[in-house]
């Protein structure tokens, strides 16, 4: 298939370029950059060029695919209730674009949309749209596409990570560094699921060529890892010490980050697995934070 893959070199994107093409795939890749461009054509790609604020722009090009796959997100959390509308903005055009046609369309969003409730497991199986997480504009983008016709699937995902990046995580390294702690919410028992971006890279194609309208999957190699074991691994990474900080100081440490640092979010792939024969192989999280060169 000619793949139009957003996002494509990005932290997964770019792990997605390489699965796709050893399967035998054609990739249109989007970047805005030059040097984007140059990395993608490097890998093996065709260079599409494009930004999430002209989703028309996006729309065009996806039309001339066989499949879509759309991992890129503007990750400025200051404005994250504005990107995440931004975010449905895109996915309504790039449906627009295979309207009329079985061709597929693979969107991401965050496992938490799988959760009944706080601190519940969750799974493929449930869609929570009165989630209070504003990245749930992705899925009902999705599934007003869906009750148009589209083939629309869902990849969602945990923290995603190898010894570099890992989601939520990367920045609770520079608060670590400008606080002089590593700091956990409470007794840190609350968890963050997680998968290896090999892994998740791997789901993305297997997704893309199911072509299962309405699936939604979870890219999750491990359930749920408590905060304190992922914030004593900072430390021992950073020489600093790890500790516990009480709930009503988390805004003042922690910043934008403070919604998320006291969140309970395990999440299950066994539907997942089941479904696509899908393996998650990859390092797990302390070992790749163990890993790391801070």
């Amino acid at each position: 298939m000619r793949i139009f893959l957003t996002g494509a070199t990005g932290f997964i994107g770019s792990a997605i370029v390489p699965e796709l093409l050893q399967a035998g795939h054609q990739v249109i890749g989007v970047t805005r950059s030059d040097e984007g461009a140059k990395a993608l054509e490097a890998a093996g790609a065709e260079v599409y060029r494009g930004t999430l604020e002209d989703p028309r722009g996006l729309r065009d090009g996806a039309a001339e695919a066989d499949a879509v796959i759309h991992t890129a997100f503007d990750h400025d959390f200051s404005r994250f209730v504005q990107n995440c509308e931004k975010d449905s903005r895109v996915i309504a055009a790039l449906g627009e674009a295979l309207a009329g046609s079985d061709r597929p369309l693979v969107i991401t969003s965050g496992v938490g949309m799988g959760s009944p409730g706080h601190g519940e497991l969750a799974v493929e199986d449930v869609f929570n749209p009165d989630h209070p997480n504003p990245r749930i504009a992705s899925e009902l983008a999705g599934n007003a596409l869906l009750d148009a016709g589209i083939n629309v699937s869902v990849v969602r995902l945990p923290q995603v990570h190898n010894p570099v990046k890992q989601g939520l995580i990367s920045p609770l390294i520079e608060i670590a560094r400008q606080k002089g702690v590593s700091a956990y919410v409470g007794e840190g028992r609350n968890r963050y699921s997680a998968g290896h971006v090999s892994d998740a890279a791997r789901l993305y194609r297997l997704a893309v060529e199911k072509r299962q309208p309405g699936a939604r999957y979870h890219a999750v190699g491990e359930e749920g890892v408590e905060v304190r074991a992922i914030a004593e691994a900072l430390g021992r990474g950073l020489k600093l010490p790890a500790v516990s900080i009480a709930p009503d100081e988390a805004a003042e440490h922690f910043g934008w980050m403070a919604m998320f640092a006291p969140m309970d979010l395990p999440a299950s792939s066994a539907l997942t697995q089941q479904r696509l024969g899908w393996r998650p192989t990859g390092q797990t999280l302390i070992a790749d934070l163990d890993a790391m060169r801070y």
